[in-house]
């Protein structure tokens, strides 16, 4: 098919850049075997490489020994970003219908319920799902909307940057950016939407990777980036055919904004493939589009460009979620101090701020509904009666509702993905809605959860 030339193979000779390994003496078969600490177990496979994995048997680091770098650093074949990597494209079982991120989907990892969210004021155990109910606000007799009332937003000022990222520059610099957010989002350490461009969601990403694995990647250098490619999945995009099942959806012709209007949809459904697609790869819908020029996304057959992610983080149990809302991100720890996941996120705003101090999970809901009640939520357009809004990715909060000890709290998904960590939200914590789905099946209740500034 007919490509953009962003998308063209990329012939490099740059010399590889990667992080340094600390020698570790006796320990080891390699002389440049790193230690990573109490815990963990190296061994090597038989491909040579040393692969560590944490003490929940989760793969930590592929290291590759010295001579094998040297020979890459030195070899003149060239090297792209995409392809074929032997007969199959690597990851293609990730992209395949019926995978995690496609809506209605009831695998899980880890034995998580899925259950309907309880209606206003039914809650036995005087807790709340926080099923997008209000609470009083002290002070002035009203009340706080926990969801947004309009999916509009303001950029959101951080007081806690994370450091700028230098990327890619040159004619190839987008795809190299999409490379690089590719290695991120494989790691658990999510860069929001895939959409080849540096920004403050990067940047935080960036800083998160290197807490995570105590290692710098070198986001300017091409070569530095296949490495990392090679030893985390492969190829950054892998080849995708639609299938009727992808056209059959379900869809609706389109999500209204008057509230009284949602609730009449049998569900807050995908309205196109192309925004069904770009969810399921990570991707910003007009990034999907533009790698892909000319393509019928309507037509079964039609072979797509997409981002190969890998699958979502299995095997850790997280114990603690620090919600910074000075850099915008939610960090997941387990038992250890380790960080597990890292998500960019919208977490409440001047007029509706989020909660301060320590809260804990309290439950988790996923495709939740929302029950909307003018006495009780904000005032929506002319609806004056309480109103049920069906469950759906493009519902108020998403697929996904991890209530917070604090009624009306949450951890939540959204219906604009490309919008995380650049508008506000209304008191509770947006994801997006694969970032919120891989939380909730690494959280159980009793999770606590600390709002930091």
């Amino acid at each position: 098919m007919t490509g953009g030339t962003i998308w063209k193979r990329l012939i490099l000779a740059l010399p590889l850049a990667v992080a340094p390994f600390t020698p570790a003496g006796a320990q080891g078969v390699d002389p440049y075997y790193q230690d990573y600490g109490p815990g963990t177990e190296s061994f090597v496979d038989d491909n040579g490489n040393i692969v560590t994995v944490d003490g929940y048997g989760r793969v930590i680091a592929v290291e590759r020994p010295r001579e094998r770098r040297n020979a890459a650093r030195n070899r003149q074949d060239p090297l792209v970003l995409e392809g074929r990597r032997g007969e199959v494209p690597p990851g293609v079982e990730y992209g395949v219908p019926g995978d995690d991120y496609q809506y209605g989907a009831d695998t899980f990892d880890q034995p998580v319920a899925r259950q309907a969210l309880p209606a206003p004021g039914s809650f036995p155990d005087g807790t709340t799902t926080g099923s997008i109910e209000t609470e009083p606000f002290p002070g002035d007799g009203g009340y706080r909307p926990s969801v947004p009332a309009t999916r509009d937003g303001t950029t959101i000022p951080e007081n806690n940057p994370a450091p700028k990222v230098a990327g890619p520059r040159g004619k190839n610099a987008k795809a190299e950016i999409a490379a690089l957010q590719v290695i991120l989002d494989r790691t658990g350490i999510s860069p929001g939407v895939i959409d080849g461009r540096l920004g403050a969601n990067v940047d935080k990403a960036v800083a998160a990777y290197t807490e995570m694995t105590g290692r710098t990647i070198d986001t300017t250098n091409p070569q530095a980036l296949l490495e990392e490619l090679d030893v985390t999945g492969g190829p950054a995009v892998m080849s995708y055919e639609i299938t009727n099942e992808d056209l059959n959806g379900p869809y609706v012709a389109s999500i209204p904004d008057d509230y009284g209007h949602k609730a009449l949809l049998p569900a807050m459904s995908y309205t196109r493939v192309t925004e069904m697609l770009a969810e399921r790869f990570h991707m910003d819908e007009d990034y999907l589009k533009e790698i892909n020029p000319g393509a019928d996304f309507n037509r079964p057959g039609t072979i797509l460009k997409v981002m190969n992610t890998g699958t979502n983080v299995t095997g850790a149990q997280v114990t603690r979620i620090i919600a910074d809302k000075g850099r915008e991100q939610v960090r997941a720890y387990d038992a250890t101090g380790h960080l597990v996941v890292a998500y960019p996120s919208s977490i409440g705003s001047t007029s509706t701020p989020s909660p301060s101090g320590t809260v804990e999970v309290a439950r988790i809901a996923f495709d939740p509904n929302y029950t909307y009640n003018p006495k009780l939520n904000f005032k929506q357009g002319e609806n004056d009666k309480v109103l049920t809004i069906p469950p759906g990715p493009n519902g108020p909060v998403g697929t996904i509702w991890i209530a917070l000890s604090k009624p009306t709290y949450g951890i939540h998904g959204t219906p604009e993905p490309s919008k995380i960590g650049k508008t506000n939200s209304h008191g509770c914590v947006r994801l997006t809605n694969w970032d919120a789905t891989e939380l909730a099946k690494l959280v159980t209740p009793g999770v606590t959860v600390e709002f930091v500034e």
